[in-house]
Order: structure tokens, then sequence, then C-alpha cells
């Protein structure tokens, strides 16, 4: 059996933020955030909108590719929704995919969360696949949304201008094409990967059962995320190839029989550090980060939704995604479209 891509999806909120626009209330300019970082605008979610909004958009976008003319329909065909975020509608419970289960209507589908931070959605798609493989589900949505802007620091130019909102989702769906040999299909490969003793180069220091807020505590400063830039920038260059090799050696494959890596979308100047270190040309890579920047657990399916739809990929075509982000996660994954 085979667990495949079946129908991808995206959201992106409607306000559109350019450098141009971050330079009108910080120190900061275009050819400065671009040179840095490759990034040109975000999307920045509405006040009313939370993470769940975000994802039900992008699960509907999804299964509007199977039922163009009625995608509410096809959720009743899940037996599973699993959702990567860092950014929940409510730290604890629910959580985000039990909400857009409820929207859906999904009634059978079983919903939980898992939080990888950026390496979230390859997490999610091993965790779903897996799930797949064993007893009687057929089809699962899995949904990588993350509203980041929420716990940015606007007065920290070093970290302001990298994020952006988004939500990508795909369907799986069990299939009777083989996995393995000959006319093989679908996720292929998984590699999982985490660096806990680098916890501290990336996180949020407060509202957690670590560091929580206390009654009568005056708050002068919420929930930020801080980020120790070129610590992270070493890690992710070194756990991007890394990967990267382990997945080709693992199949027997090299970068000749990949049609696209689709990276997690962090910094531009990551993935051409690690394309000069593989001896990879950078055309290898489908990048969007210079439209959305760095948009965390979705950034690798709302690219992925994006290069499908370019008619470039097709059947048999093997495509690799890759992630790293804090925890310290990273992982990749193989597919065969």
């Amino acid at each position: 059996m085979a667990i495949e891509i079946v129908a991808t999806g995206r959201y992106l909120p409607a306000r559109r933020v350019t450098n141009d626009d971050l330079a009108k209330t910080m120190d900061t300019s275009d050819e400065w955030i671009r040179s840095h970082t490759g990034i040109g605008s975000r999307h920045i979610a509405a006040d009313d909108e939370a993470t769940s909004d975000l994802a039900y958009k992008a699960a509907l976008d999804a299964l509007k590719s199977l039922n163009p003319e009625n995608p509410e329909a096809e959720a009743a065909s899940l037996d599973l929704i699993v959702v990567a975020t860092g950014s929940p509608d409510y730290y604890g419970f629910p959580s985000v995919a039990c909400i857009i289960q409820d929207k859906l209507k999904a009634e059978n589908a079983g919903a939980f969360d898992i939080q990888a931070a950026c390496t979230g959605f390859v997490y999610a798609l091993d965790a779903a696949s897996s799930m797949l493989m064993n007893g009687d589900r057929k089809r699962a949505l899995v949904v990588g949304a993350d509203i980041l802007t929420r716990i940015t620091n606007w007065d920290d130019r070093a970290t302001a201008v990298l994020f952006g909102d988004a939500a990508g989702a795909v369907i799986l769906e069990r299939t009777d094409a083989p996995s393995r040999g000959i006319g093989k299909r679908g996720l292929i490969r998984s590699i999982l990967r985490a660096q806990g003793s680098g916890a501290q180069e990336l996180k949020c220091a407060r509202g957690g059962t670590r560091a929580p807020f206390k009654k009568g505590e005056v708050i002068d400063q919420p929930i930020h995320i801080y980020m120790n830039g070129r610590a992270v920038y070493n890690f992710a260059v070194k756990a991007f190839t890394d990967i990267m090799e382990q997945l080709l050696e693992a199949e027997g494959l090299t970068m000749n029989d990949i049609k696209k890596v689709v990276p997690h979308q962090a910094n531009e100047r990551i993935i051409q550090a690690a394309a000069k270190r593989m001896n990879i040309p950078e055309d290898k890579f489908f990048m969007n980060i210079e439209r959305y920047a760095n948009t965390s657990g979705a950034t690798i399916p709302v690219a992925l939704d994006e290069y499908a739809r370019t008619g470039d990929l097709e059947k048999g075509d093997i495509i690799m995604m890759v992630g790293f982000g804090g925890g310290l996660t990273y992982g990749g994954c193989l597919v065969v479209w």
C-alpha cells in the first residue's frame, strides 16, 4: 500500500505588508531585509482571525481540489485530521485540529495537533501516514498553520521582519499502489530528528508552565519569540544538509533523481548556503519566501501547493521536503508524486 498526496491547498490572509511598509515604523529598509533574508513581503492575519480560521480555509482549498462544487462533502471521508502549529487558538485545549474537525463536520475523524515548530508539517505527515498504514483509516487531512506575527516583537528588527501568517494543507490517501519497488508511489521515506540541547536558542520565554504569568503581576512585555540568529543559522544549514544526505543515502538516490526540493522557507541565505555546501543549483529548490516570509509550520505545505499548481510536477516525480526549527527540530521526507 502507498500513502499518496491526492490534493493540496493553501490560505494567505488578505493583509499584505511589504518591507517598505515596515520601514515606516522601524529602523530598516527593503534593501536590508532582502539582502539579509530574501523576504520582500508577508501576509498578516486580521485581528479577528485565529490559527484555526486559516487552517480551515486551507483545508477547504485542498478539499475543493477533490470536489470543486461541494468541498465540504469530502470532509465526511476524512478519518484523521492532524494540524502542525506552534500558535494554537488556545494554549491547552481544544486543539486546532478539533476546532476545524467541528467546522468541517468531519464527525468520524480523529483530530490532534503536533508541536514541532517549523518542522511540524514534516512530523505531521509522518504521523498521519503511519496511522493510515494501520487499521481501517484511509484518508487524512494534514495542515500546517501558524500566526507567528501575534508573538513577534515588532521592536526587534532582527526578528520582526522574518515572519508572516499562513496555512497550507494536503489530503493523504491510502491507495493500492506499491510503496516499494517498481512503480512505487507516495511517501516513501521520512526522517525525523531533534537537538534538544539547542532549545534555548529559539523560544518563547513566558506564558508556559516554566514561567507562567501570576496574579497581580504587571505585564509590560507580551509573549515574544526570542532567537539567537547566529546559532539558529548554523544549526539550520547543517541540519538541512544532513537530512538531505541521509534521505538520499537511505533510498540509494542522488540529487539528479530529485525533481525539486520544497524546503522550509526560513531565510534565503540558509538555502543558498546549503545549496553551495552540497553543490546543488539554487533552482533545484522551490522558493516563495520573497512573497510570504517565514510562516513556520505553513511554509512547506504552502510552497508544495504553489509548486503543484505550476504544472511542472508530474506523476512519478520525486520531491524532497525538508524542515528545521525550534526545539530544535529538523526532518525531511521523500514523496513520489
